[in-house]
């Protein structure tokens, strides 16, 4: 069981948080309010919930498993999406909660959660911002999703990234703004997907999958007998 605990100065004093688990993170969850600044380092994609069969929007920062290509010295270059920021923190009952066994505490060049009056670090302000991102951000998204979904616009999206060692890597269940069907629509809809705010997500979301070339070059580069 995780060890959840309401977040107290006094009792996390001495807790440090390292951003070096992001370097296993391949994917991180994020919110219409990222999407802007999310694509322009990341490709962002739906994909569903195994469980619910829910869509929800996510970013791809490596192809497989466990490995982030993009992570230079633990950290990522670019942008830093909430979900990744708020790392081993939860909200519940308007209250943070910590769970120690996260590995965001397992290292032990972190920085801390706390200043020596017991005020909130940088690190922590970092990571209250980004738990008010996602609690904000959450339902939104969901209603984004939803106005996408009622007229049919996501599409299921094939990616097969072949490399130089013949061993091609296939990514599934992802899905993309299908602008074919949104240049399709009626004015009216158009028009309200406008006002809402929704034609400019899926524009940077549709872009953004150029991304995927980029990770590719990326895990291509690193095999072993690649080129320097």
């Amino acid at each position: 069981m995780p060890k959840w605990e309401l977040l107290d100065h006094q009792q996390h004093a001495k807790v440090r948080i390292s951003r070096a688990c992001d370097e296993s993170r391949h994917f991180a969850q994020v919110v219409a309010s990222e999407f802007v600044e999310a694509s322009i380092h990341y490709p962002v994609v739906f994909t569903k919930n195994a469980e619910t069969g829910a869509f929800y929007a996510g970013v791809i920062m490596g192809l497989e498993q466990g490995r982030n290509l993009l992570t230079n010295d633990g950290a990522l270059p670019g942008y830093r999406p909430a979900d990744l920021e708020r790392q081993g923190f939860f909200v519940t009952d308007d209250n943070i909660v910590i769970d120690l066994d996260n590995p965001a505490f397992s290292a032990k060049d972190g920085l801390p959660l706390f200043e020596d009056n017991g005020e909130p670090s940088p690190m922590l302000m970092r990571v209250q911002r980004a738990l008010g991102v996602l609690h904000a951000g959450l339902p939104d998204t969901e209603a984004v999703i939803g106005r996408l979904v009622s007229h049919r616009l996501l599409e299921p999206i094939d990616v097969v990234l072949n490399f130089d060692d013949g061993k091609p890597i296939r990514l599934d269940g992802l899905y993309t703004v299908s602008l074919d069907s949104l240049h399709a629509l009626p004015d009216a809809a158009v028009l309200d997907l406008f006002r809402a705010g929704d034609l400019q997500l899926a524009y940077c979301q549709t872009s953004s999958i150029g991304h995927l070339r980029t990770l590719a070059k990326i895990r291509n580069d690193r095999l072993p007998g690649a080129a320097p």
